[in-house]
Protein backbone atom coordinates (compact mmCIF):
# COMPACT_ATOMS: atom_id res chain seq x y z
CA UNK A 1 0.00 0.00 0.00
CA UNK A 2 1.20 3.63 -0.75
CA UNK A 3 0.55 6.71 0.48
CA UNK A 4 -1.73 7.89 -2.10
CA UNK A 5 -3.82 4.92 -1.03
CA UNK A 6 -3.76 5.50 2.83
CA UNK A 7 -4.78 9.44 1.65
CA UNK A 8 -7.74 7.95 -0.45
CA UNK A 9 -9.02 5.70 2.13
CA UNK A 10 -8.86 8.40 4.86
CA UNK A 11 -10.81 10.53 2.08
CA UNK A 12 -13.93 8.18 2.56
CA UNK A 13 -13.82 8.40 6.32
CA UNK A 14 -15.19 11.36 8.47
CA UNK A 15 -13.18 14.26 8.66
CA UNK A 16 -12.78 13.63 12.13
CA UNK A 17 -9.42 11.59 13.42
CA UNK A 18 -8.51 11.13 16.88
CA UNK A 19 -4.56 12.41 17.32
CA UNK A 20 -2.76 10.95 20.39
CA UNK A 21 0.15 12.71 21.94
CA UNK A 22 1.84 11.77 25.05
CA UNK A 23 3.87 14.63 27.30
CA UNK A 24 6.66 15.20 29.25
CA UNK A 25 4.87 13.83 32.61
CA UNK A 26 4.47 10.38 30.18
CA UNK A 27 0.81 10.62 30.09
CA UNK A 28 -1.26 10.24 27.35
CA UNK A 29 -3.81 12.67 25.68
CA UNK A 30 -6.11 12.03 22.61
CA UNK A 31 -8.71 14.89 21.14
CA UNK A 32 -10.41 15.25 18.43
CA UNK A 33 -8.79 17.00 15.22
CA UNK A 34 -9.57 18.29 11.61
CA UNK A 35 -6.29 17.09 9.93
CA UNK A 36 -5.92 17.55 5.95
CA UNK A 37 -3.47 16.48 3.46
CA UNK A 38 -1.19 18.28 1.56
CA UNK A 39 1.24 15.73 -0.67
CA UNK A 40 2.80 13.22 2.03
CA UNK A 41 1.85 15.50 4.45
CA UNK A 42 -0.80 15.53 7.41
CA UNK A 43 -1.11 19.08 8.36
CA UNK A 44 -3.63 19.63 11.81
CA UNK A 45 -4.62 23.87 13.35
CA UNK A 46 -3.78 23.91 16.66
CA UNK A 47 -3.60 26.67 19.49
CA UNK A 48 -0.07 27.28 20.73
CA UNK A 49 -1.20 27.16 24.01
CA UNK A 50 -2.85 23.50 23.46
CA UNK A 51 -2.24 20.39 25.15
CA UNK A 52 -1.24 18.53 22.05
CA UNK A 53 1.83 21.34 21.25
CA UNK A 54 2.60 20.92 24.68
CA UNK A 55 3.03 17.12 23.94
CA UNK A 56 4.39 17.66 20.87
CA UNK A 57 7.22 19.95 22.51
CA UNK A 58 7.92 17.31 24.67
CA UNK A 59 7.50 13.98 22.29
CA UNK A 60 7.23 14.24 18.79
CA UNK A 61 5.75 11.02 17.92
CA UNK A 62 2.20 10.96 17.56
CA UNK A 63 -0.70 8.67 16.31
CA UNK A 64 -3.82 9.09 14.74
CA UNK A 65 -7.27 6.79 13.99
CA UNK A 66 -10.27 7.80 11.90
CA UNK A 67 -13.96 7.78 13.09
CA UNK A 68 -14.81 4.11 11.77
CA UNK A 69 -17.59 3.74 9.03
CA UNK A 70 -20.69 1.83 9.89
CA UNK A 71 -19.09 -2.04 8.73
CA UNK A 72 -15.94 -0.80 10.92
CA UNK A 73 -13.19 0.13 8.25
CA UNK A 74 -10.93 2.81 9.38
CA UNK A 75 -7.58 4.15 9.47
CA UNK A 76 -4.17 4.41 11.83
CA UNK A 77 -1.35 6.50 10.63
CA UNK A 78 2.13 6.83 13.53
CA UNK A 79 4.40 9.64 12.47
CA UNK A 80 6.58 12.25 14.13
CA UNK A 81 5.35 15.98 14.31
CA UNK A 82 6.51 19.05 14.64
CA UNK A 83 3.97 22.50 15.45
CA UNK A 84 4.86 25.83 13.13
CA UNK A 85 4.10 29.27 13.76
CA UNK A 86 5.81 30.96 11.79
CA UNK A 87 3.91 33.67 9.59
CA UNK A 88 5.10 32.03 5.97
CA UNK A 89 3.82 29.16 7.00
CA UNK A 90 0.46 30.58 8.10
CA UNK A 91 0.05 32.55 4.99
CA UNK A 92 0.39 29.65 3.04
CA UNK A 93 -1.48 27.25 4.58
CA UNK A 94 -4.49 29.67 5.12
CA UNK A 95 -6.22 28.75 1.87
CA UNK A 96 -6.59 25.99 -0.38
CA UNK A 97 -4.77 23.09 2.01
CA UNK A 98 -8.25 22.41 4.73
CA UNK A 99 -11.72 22.30 3.49
CA UNK A 100 -13.20 24.20 6.07
CA UNK A 101 -12.58 27.66 6.91
CA UNK A 102 -9.71 28.49 9.25
CA UNK A 103 -11.16 32.24 9.96
CA UNK A 104 -14.03 30.62 11.51
CA UNK A 105 -11.41 29.33 14.37
CA UNK A 106 -8.76 32.57 14.47
CA UNK A 107 -11.16 35.47 12.86
CA UNK A 108 -7.85 37.20 12.59
CA UNK A 109 -6.46 35.73 9.53
CA UNK A 110 -2.96 34.52 9.70
CA UNK A 111 -1.61 37.91 10.30
CA UNK A 112 -3.41 38.11 13.63
CA UNK A 113 -4.06 35.21 15.16
CA UNK A 114 -0.48 34.63 17.45
CA UNK A 115 -2.07 31.78 19.21
CA UNK A 116 -2.94 29.98 15.89
CA UNK A 117 0.11 27.36 15.05
CA UNK A 118 -0.19 24.17 12.29
CA UNK A 119 1.20 20.63 13.45
CA UNK A 120 2.48 19.08 10.58
CA UNK A 121 2.62 15.56 10.93
CA UNK A 122 5.04 12.97 8.35
CA UNK A 123 3.26 9.87 8.12
CA UNK A 124 5.97 6.58 9.32
CA UNK A 125 3.27 4.08 8.65
CA UNK A 126 -0.48 3.53 8.52
CA UNK A 127 -2.70 0.22 8.22
CA UNK A 128 -6.03 0.81 6.39
CA UNK A 129 -8.39 -1.99 7.76
CA UNK A 130 -11.65 -3.69 6.94
CA UNK A 131 -14.10 -4.51 9.56
CA UNK A 132 -11.90 -3.42 12.53
CA UNK A 133 -9.31 -5.30 10.99
CA UNK A 134 -11.43 -8.75 11.24
CA UNK A 135 -11.96 -8.22 7.20
CA UNK A 136 -8.24 -7.69 7.29
CA UNK A 137 -5.81 -4.80 6.90
CA UNK A 138 -2.78 -3.18 4.46
CA UNK A 139 -0.50 -1.70 5.67
CA UNK A 140 1.60 1.14 4.60
CA UNK A 141 5.15 2.17 5.77
CA UNK A 142 7.46 5.35 4.47
CA UNK A 143 10.90 4.13 2.67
Amino acid sequence: MDIEEIKQATSVLSVWAHIATVGADNEPDVVPVHPCWEGEILWIMVGLNSTKCRNVSANPRVALHWQVTENGDGVEVWGTAEVLSDIETKRRLWNGVFDYDLNGFAPGGPENSPDTAFMKVTVNRAIAMKMYGVGGFERYTRA
